[in-house]
């Protein structure tokens, strides 16, 4: 090839894409046994650490736009997992609250992780290794928002 540049191999985003897209089918089946999909389970994880947040604020933390998280909360809605109310400060903006049903679920879900990460290691890949690639990506998405957010600054000062 002429272009190795352009080989599959030599791409970060495919390994991160492809490894992102393995491990969320390794939680299907924990998250058949809640009723939920793997987006729902994000969602939740964001109100159980934080409950009572706004639909941005939640956008925020999943790194993804409002109108993309929004369906998503609608359909968590009809399933009486969670609650959405205009805020009475800002009529403007909608805060999301867990329900009875939705907070039960964070006892039923506590064992996931562990069974995931058990999954995961093998004989070439440590607990600590997977420990250290989490921090490893944490520390990339943060460079990446970071270089985002200044030129989204810049653009706006233009």
């Amino acid at each position: 090839m002429e272009f190795e540049q352009l080989k599959l191999v030599n791409q970060l985003c495919f390994p991160v894409y492809a490894a992102s897209r393995l491990i969320t089918r390794e939680y299907q089946p924990y998250l058949d046994q809640l009723g939920i999909t793997y987006p729902q389970y994000l969602v939740l994880m964001v109100l159980w650490e934080t409950d009572s947040i706004s639909v941005n604020g939640i956008a925020q933390k999943l790194i993804l736009n409002t109108n993309t998280v929004t369906p998503l909360l609608k359909r968590m809605e009809v399933q009486g997992i969670l609650l959405r109310e205009r805020s009475v400060t800002d009529e403007r903006k909608v805060i999301v609250k867990l329900t009875a049903k939705g907070k039960l679920l964070q006892t039923e879900a506590a064992t996931i992780p562990g069974k995931l990460a058990s999954g995961l290691i093998s004989e070439t890949l440590t607990i600590a290794e997977l420990v250290d690639l989490r921090d490893r990506l944490h520390e990339l998405i943060d460079s990446i928002s970071e270089k985002n957010k200044n030129s989204l600054s810049e653009m706006q000062q233009e």
